[in-house]
C-alpha cells in the first residue's frame, strides 16, 4: 500500500510543479560543510517568506506563554491554577486542530493561515489590553488561552501541509530541520528574553511584542502564492465526515499510524519533564536548585538545536523509517542515562543528547508525513499530528508525576527511558512498514 502511495506521489509531484519555486542545483558538498544544515529549501522564495517569519514568531510566542502563567500566579498565588490554564488551553487545541486539518484539506491554505494569524494577534492584542488594564481576572485569561490555541490549532496543520507544496520531496527533511530548529531555539531564547524584560518593561509589554511579531508573519503569509486544493478534486466540506475519514486513512496506511505511535512511545514514556523540578531540588541540590533547574529545562531544547544545525546528511537519508525507529532508540536510551547520572552536568549533556534524537525523529517523522501521504489528506494528517505533539508531553506529566512520587524520581526517569526502547524495538520487530519504508 506505501508502494502504492508513493507512485501516486509521483504523478502529484508533476501536476503541481508549477506551484514550486525552481531551485538551481546545488553541488555535492565536502567535508565538514556535508554534516552542516541544508539550506537547499531557503533558495525558494516561497519557503524562505514562510520560514522567515517563524524566526520572529518563534520568539515572540515563547513570550507570551512565559506571561500567562506568570500572570496567573501572580493573581492567585497558585501553581494550581497554572496547571488548570494549561488544561483549559489543550481541549480547543485538539479540538480545532482536527477540525482544522479538514479545512486545511478543503480550502486554499495560504488563505487559511491569514485568517488564523490575524486570529492569534488579535488574541495577543486582547492580552495585552486586559493586563494594561489591570483587570486581574483568572476567567478572562483562560478564555483569551482557550482562543489562542483554537486558533493556533486551525493554523498548525495549514503551515505543516503547505511546505510539500513549496519544496520538492527530497529537500523535506532539509525544511522540516529548518523549521524545528528555528521553533527549538525560540524555546530557548524566548523564555530567557521574557526573564530579561520583565523588571525592565513589564509584563504587559510582553503581549503586545507578541502581537507586533505576528503582523510579520501575517505580511509574509500575504506574500506566499495561492495554495487551493489541487484541481480535479471537487468541491470538498470540512465536517464530521472528514475527520473521520482522515483516521480512516490512517488506519489503512501502516506506516502513517506507526510514525505517530513512536512520537505517543517516546513522548508518554521517556518525557521526564514533570521531575524536573523535584530533580533540581533533590538530586542536585548540591548545585544549586535554581541552576539545576534552568538547564534541566533547557538541555533538551538546546540538543534539538544542535542536531538541527549538524542536520546536513538527513537530506541524504533515504530509509526514513529506521531513521525514526534509531531517534526514538537513542532517545530511551540517553534519558535512561539522565536518570542513572548523579552528576547534574552528566544529566545535562544526556538529556542533550536526546534533544538532538528528538530533532532527528520529528525531522522524519515529518517527512514521512508529508512525503507518504496525498494532497488532498495533508492537512488532516497534520492536525493529529498537532494534537499528538501536544498532547503526548501533557500525558507523560501525568505519568511520570505519579511514578516519581511512587518510586522516587530517577527511578521513574530510568524505567521510563528503558521502556521506550524495549516498546519501540518490539514494535519496529513486529510490525515491518515503518523499517521497510523509504524514499
Amino acid at each position: 500500500m506505501e508502494r502504492a502511495s508513493r507512485k501516486r506521489r509521483v504523478g502529484m509531484s508533476e501536476s503541481r510543479t508549477e506551484e514550486r519555486d525552481p531551485a538551481p542545483e546545488t553541488p555535492r558538498r565536502r567535508g565538514w560543510r556535508r554534516w552542516a544544515m541544508d539550506t537547499r529549501p531557503l533558495r525558494r522564495p516561497a519557503y524562505r517568506r514562510l520560514w522567515g517569519s517563524t524566526i520572529v514568531t518563534a520568539v515572540g510566542s515563547q513570550l507570551t506563554a512565559v506571561a500567562v502563567p506568570k500572570q496567573i500566579y501572580d493573581i492567585t498565588g497558585s501553581s494550581a491554577w497554572v496547571g488548570a490554564a494549561s488544561l483549559a488551553g489543550l481541549v480547543p487545541l485538539i479540538v480545532f486542530a482536527l477540525w482544522g486539518g479538514a479545512i486545511a484539506d478543503s480550502m486554499d491554505r495560504r488563505k487559511l493561515l491569514l485568517i488564523t494569524n490575524s486570529g492569534i494577534a488579535v488574541t495577543s492584542l486582547l492580552f495585552w489590553m486586559q493586563a494594561f488594564a489591570g483587570l486581574e481576572s483568572v476567567a478572562a485569561l483562560m478564555v483569551l488561552l482557550a482562543m489562542q490555541q483554537a486558533f493556533w490549532g486551525l493554523n498548525a496543520p495549514a503551515r505543516t501541509a503547505s511546505i510539500a507544496r513549496l519544496v520538492s520531496e527530497d529537500e523535506l527533511p532539509a525544511a522540516g530541520a529548518l523549521g524545528s530548529t528555528v521553533m527549538q531555539t525560540g524555546q530557548v531564547a524566548g523564555p530567557l528574553l521574557a526573564g530579561a524584560l520583565i523588571p525592565v518593561i513589564g509584563l504587559p509589554e510582553l503581549y503586545l511584542i507578541d502581537a507586533l511579531a505576528l503582523c510579520v508573519t501575517v505580511w509574509a503569509v500575504y506574500r506566499l502564492p495561492s495554495l487551493p486544493p489541487l484541481a480535479g478534486r471537487g468541491k470538498r466540506r470540512a465536517g464530521v465526515r472528514e475527520i473521520v475519514a482522515g483516521f480512516r486513512y490512517i488506519s489503512g496506511h501502516t506506516v502513517l499510524l506507526l510514525s505517530f505511535l513512536a512520537d505517543i512511545i517516546a513522548m508518554v514514556l521517556g518525557m521526564p519533564r514533570a521531575l524536573f523540578p523535584q530533580l533540581a531540588a533533590q538530586t542536585y541540590a548540591p548545585y544549586g536548585e535554581g541552576l539545576a533547574l534552568g538547564l534541566l529545562f533547557a538541555a533538551i531544547p538546546i540538543g534539538a538545536v544542535l542536531g538541527g544545525l549538524f542536520s546536513g546528511t538527513f537530506s541524504r537519508a533515504r530509509r526514513h523509517g529506521w531513521m525514526v525507529i534509531g531517534a526514538v532508540v537513542a532517545w530511551g536510551g540517553a534519558i535512561a542515562g539522565f536518570g542513572l547520572s548523579g552528576s547534574l552536568w552528566v544529566g545535562v549533556a544526556f538529556l542533550a543528547v536526546a534533544g538532538v534524537a528528538d530533532m532527528v525523529s520529528m525531522v522524519f517523522r515529518g517527512a514521512i508525513l508529508l512525503s507518504a501521504v496525498t494532497d488532498e489528506m495533508r492537512g488532516r494528517m497534520q492536525g493529529v499530528f498537532t494534537v499528538v505533539v501536544a498532547g503526548g508531553p501533557r500525558l507523560a506529566d501525568v505519568l511520570h508525576g505519579t511514578a516519581g512520587s511512587a518510586f522516587g524520581p530517577r527511578t521513574a526517569v530510568t524505567g521510563g527511558g528503558l521502556l521506550v526502547v524495549a516498546v519501540m524495538l518490539a514494535l519496529a520487530a513486529a510490525v515491518p512498514a515503518l523499517r521497510r519504508y523509504r524514499v
